[in-house]
């Protein structure tokens, strides 16, 4: 195997897997690089928590043999790949980026991680997260957060952060990510990178560590959403030992790849960026470039109403962060120190949601579903931002969370395939990102339309800079000293009371972390929409798998 292209941490996926089909890049070659790459740009970047270099090369030799014989599985075949630390891997450290699971080491591979390696890809390590897949770029926990590449004083997006950076960095082109409110798409649009947030239940969670049973997507992190195709055509499909996973038959998500998108109906969900969050000049003015894009495509865009981001976000938070809660109640009683603060201030709150919260917010989701019915039969696909360029990593506001909505979150809620794609870059040459949602199991549609659009525009083939063996940029990361002086002491007694009523005895700092955010989460749940007929059911997690009509 010979010629092959000396920037190799530049290919794409699509790219690799064309020479290592014309047996003109070397699997071994190929793996041997990035793992170089890796040692040099790990220490500034921290995207790694385990990394498994040994068995990375025993892999890629086995491929490399198996392709001489003849025996070539397909685009993945001699690939490396890494995931994100809450995927299950046999006889490896998955650790959910937590001092909890400082030694849980499964015997099993997720069905996910099965499935890459079963098309042949190479597992170089286990890649940074946030706690659990939640909280925030933490300084507290056994393993730094991951830096992004474009500026290593800012932050990646979370909670698939390690992800992000890896792609970016050029150190793996295939990862998998989990999206619960928006962590795949979060990390890729400030990464610079591509994400998909498949249709809830068309990639297995069988074998990852949850965070929500109903809102919970895995999906592919990659450079270009031909390559998130490529990744999904590996691991989409039914699993019967994922209770949520979609009966359906998949498609070929490249098939019809390069068709364009001429003659789409596009909605424009601009209040979203424009009104329900604080005004940003530079992404404004890439939205209206993107939007230019897609109509000289011969797309047609219009602009839409979809509800007010922060409603997404209630229905979501409340639902979700009591899942989460009771998932680690256990271990929140026995050894709250032992989690991250960022987490603490995000999780314990949901002791103060009752179960009258819990069934509104998931039957107001069910009206979310019904209101996207006739907004799905009006356009093929919706548009709309991201996110922002990437703040500064010690810049990151713990009570954000409890206070906006966020951009992406609204999807989660729906269900349906949104996919992030790179729209530019700011004035400081950081990534700027947008969405393209599509309806359930519109993913193939999604992804043509990303591919598209980044055809167009070529911002895929801007990479990040970066010195080996430089140290990360200096940052000022203090702990959260929450203030309670305004609290009332009603809703001070209040979170007292709740917190004891389920058993947590939190040490006075910790409690401290819960009041404050008290006021804004219970709030938060006075905002459900209640009053609905007696015949509203809930959203079961298994229904945004039907059909939409």
């Amino acid at each position: 195997m010979t010629d092959s292209p000396s920037a190799l941490h530049d290919l794409t996926l699509a790219d690799a897997a064309r020479l290592i089909a014309g047996r003109k890049l070397s699997p071994v070659d190929y793996t041997k690089a990035l793992l170089a790459r890796t040692e040099a740009l790990e220490p500034q970047l921290n995207a790694f928590i385990t990394r498994t270099d040994d068995l990375a090369l025993d892999a890629a030799r086995a491929a490399e043999s198996e392709i001489a014989r003849g025996g070539y599985r397909g685009p993945l075949h001699g690939v490396p790949f890494a995931v994100k630390d809450i995927y299950d891997t046999a006889g490896i450290l998955t650790s959910g980026h937590s001092r909890t699971n400082i030694d849980r080491v499964p015997s099993k591979d997720s069905t996910a991680v099965a499935k890459l390696k079963g098309a042949g890809a190479v597992l170089t390590g286990k890649l940074a997260t946030h706690e659990f897949a939640h909280g925030g770029p933490s300084f507290d926990l056994p393993w730094p957060p991951a830096r992004n590449p474009w500026n290593t004083a800012h932050f990646t997006g979370g909670s698939s952060s390690g992800s992000g950076a890896a792609l970016a960095a050029g150190l793996v082109p295939v990862s998998m990510g989990s999206d619960t409110g928006g962590s795949i798409r979060g990390p890729a649009g400030l990464c610079g990178i591509a994400g998909l947030k498949p249709t809830y239940g068309l990639v297995s969670r069988a074998g990852v560590i949850p965070n929500s049973y109903s809102y919970d997507h895995c999906g592919p992190m990659a450079r270009t959403s031909e390559d998130c195709a490529l990744i999904l055509n590996a691991v989409a499909g039914r699993d019967l030992a994922d209770p949520s996973s979609a009966d359906r038959r998949t498609a070929d998500y490249t098939a019809g790849l390069g068709d364009g998108i001429k003659g789409l109906r596009i909605g424009v969900v601009r209040h979203f960026w424009e009104t329900d969050m604080a005004p940003n000049a530079e992404l404004a003015a890439a939205m209206e470039a993107s939007l230019a894009v897609l109509r000289d495509l011969g797309a047609t865009t219009e602009d839409v109403t979809l509800r007010p981001l922060l409603s997404y976000s209630d229905v979501k938070i409340v639902t979700a962060e009591t899942e989460l809660f009771s998932l680690h109640l256990k271990e929140l009683i026995a050894r709250p120190e032992a989690f991250g603060q960022d987490f603490r201030a995000r999780s314990l709150a949901a002791c103060l949601f009752t179960a009258e919260d819990y069934v509104a917010a998931s039957r107001e989701r069910r009206r979310i579903m019904d209101e996207m019915r006739p907004i799905y039969r009006r356009f093929d696909l919706l548009v709309t931002a991201n996110n922002s360029s990437a703040p500064r990593i010690d810049r990151h506001d713990i009570l954000g969370f409890w206070q906006k909505g966020a951009l992406t979150t609204p999807f989660n809620c729906t269900g349906g395939p949104a996919l992030a794609v790179l729209s530019g870059f700011n004035s400081a040459g950081l990534p700027l990102s947008l969405q393209i949602v599509g309806r359930p199991f519109d993913d193939a549609l999604v992804l043509r339309a990303g591919h598209a659009f980044e055809q167009a525009t070529g911002f895929t083939k801007r990479h990040p800079q970066l010195t080996p063996r430089a140290a990360p940029a200096p940052v000022d990361a203090k702990p959260w000293s929450p203030d309670t002086s305004k609290v009332e002491p009603a809703i001070r007694a209040r979170a007292e009371n709740a917190a004891a009523a389920v058993g947590l005895r939190l040490p006075p700092h910790i409690m401290e972390e819960l009041v404050a955010v008290a006021p804004w989460a219970l709030a938060m749940a006075r905002r459900l929409g209640r009053g609905l007929p007696r015949e509203c059911e809930i959203m079961s997690i298994l229904d945004t798998s039907r059909e939409i009509d």
